[in-house]
Parts: structure tokens; sequence; C-alpha cells
């Protein structure tokens, strides 16, 4: 249950306008800090991207994972993937690999985007707990064909806090889909990245535009300071 003897609310500096959020209702997501993205010889570097560009993002989103943790909010983590058969994997997807290594394909961390294998999985340095929530996604957005609103409506959640890669696909996709169901984001400026400089600095522009159309845009520094100091109590009772 909640401390009442803690704040649960904090107004975070961001773009276009400061934000109040009661944290008792809001959830870290993290998307899709997979090794075959993140990592050489991942799917990301087989389409001629350079993966150093994601690892600025990796200490931010490490930043705000160990507030988070340490404040009992509710943390989610999303992989994008499909199953070995590749039955959840439309043809039109598949195909946009070529001429690299496609999803599927055997790869120096097992097989392409398959749940199960090496490369479908969370970067070392941002493991999920066992307490934590793994979504499995077949798609670019979170909310697409998973069990992710059934868990925000289960905690209660009303905002999110998103970072990830990459900003203009994953990241900007989970953010609109949350949008049309009601929840209000925060997206971490440095806590997300993209291959492309200019389409992370575009991706973020496009959700603080128009005041805020998609939601707001902070910096983990301004997320950390207006974050409540540690608690020995979580912010919801969980089952």
């Amino acid at each position: 249950m909640l401390n009442s003897s803690k704040p649960t609310l904090g107004v975070i500096s961001a773009e276009p306008g400061p934000i109040e959020l009661d944290w008792s209702a809001t959830a870290l997501v993290i998307i899709d800090m997979q090794r075959d993205f993140m990592e050489p010889g991942g799917f990301g570097e087989t389409l001629g991207n350079d993966v150093s560009q994601l690892a600025r993002a990796v200490k931010p989103i490490g930043a705000v994972l160990k507030a988070a943790r340490d404040t009992g909010m509710l943390v989610i983590h999303t992989r994008e993937g499909h199953l070995p058969d590749l039955s959840d994997a439309p043809p039109a997807k598949v195909e946009r690999g070529a001429p690299s290594l496609r999803i599927g394909d055997p790869g120096p961390m097992g097989r392409i985007l398959i749940r199960g294998e090496a490369g479908h999985d969370i970067i070392p340095e941002l493991y999920p707990l066992d307490s934590e929530i793994v979504i499995d996604k077949p798609g670019k957005g979170a909310f697409y064909a998973t069990e992710l609103i059934d868990v925000l409506e289960k905690y209660g959640i009303e905002n999110l806090l998103v970072c990830g890669v990459t900003t203009e696909v994953c990241v900007n996709t989970t953010v609109r889909e949350a949008n049309d169901r009601g929840y209000r984001c925060v997206v971490i400026s440095d806590g997300c990245a993209s291959y492309f400089p200019e389409f992370h600095e575009m991706g973020l522009k496009m959700i603080k535009a128009q005041g805020g159309i998609f939601g707001w845009v902070a910096s983990s520094a301004a997320v950390l300071e207006a974050m409540p100091s540690s608690r020995s109590t979580p912010c919801w009772a969980r089952p």
C-alpha cells in the first residue's frame, strides 16, 4: 500500500511545460534494450547501422531504473521478437531485412529476433529483476498483440515514463498508442536513442509539438529530481 508519510506527487520540468505526476500511478517502461539492437553482430548492425549510437542511452536509463526500483515503481521491459515458427511475423516485415540477415536467420547470437535466443534478450546492464514485468511484442508498439494494457489496468497506472530504442520507431509508436488509450507519457530524452541522431531529434520534437500532442519530453536529470526518495513500502499492493 502507499506509504502515506512519503509524497506521491512530483512535478517534472519538461517540454512543452512542467507536468505533475502521481508516482503511485506511474510506471517506467523501457523499450527494446535488446542485444540484437544494441550489440555488434545483432539485427541492427546487419541492417548497416552504427550500434554505438544507441549506447548513449544506457547510463541515463540505468539511473532512472535504479531510482524506480528504490521507490517501488512498477517497471516494465519490452522485447520485440517473434515465435520460432514466425507465425506472428508478417511476410512484409521479414522481407525488409534483405539483402542482409532477415528475422529468423541464424546470427552470432542465435536466430535474429526470435524469442528465447540470446540476441532477443535484454542487455546485461539493464537486465530485468525477477519481480519486473517483461512484455514480448511482435510489432513496433508495445500495445499491439500484447498484455500491456491489462498490466497497466491491473496496477492502476495512468502515467508512463518511457525510454529505450529507437526513438523514432518503437518508442514513438508506443507513445502514440499510449496517447490514444488515455495515458500521459513522459519520454526521457537522453534515455532514448536512434541509429540516426537526426531521427532521434525529430522523434522527440514530434512528441512534444503542438502543446505536447503525444506527451512530454524531459531529461533523466529532471525526472530523477522530481522522483520521491527511496521508500521502504512499494507504491501499491502487489498480489
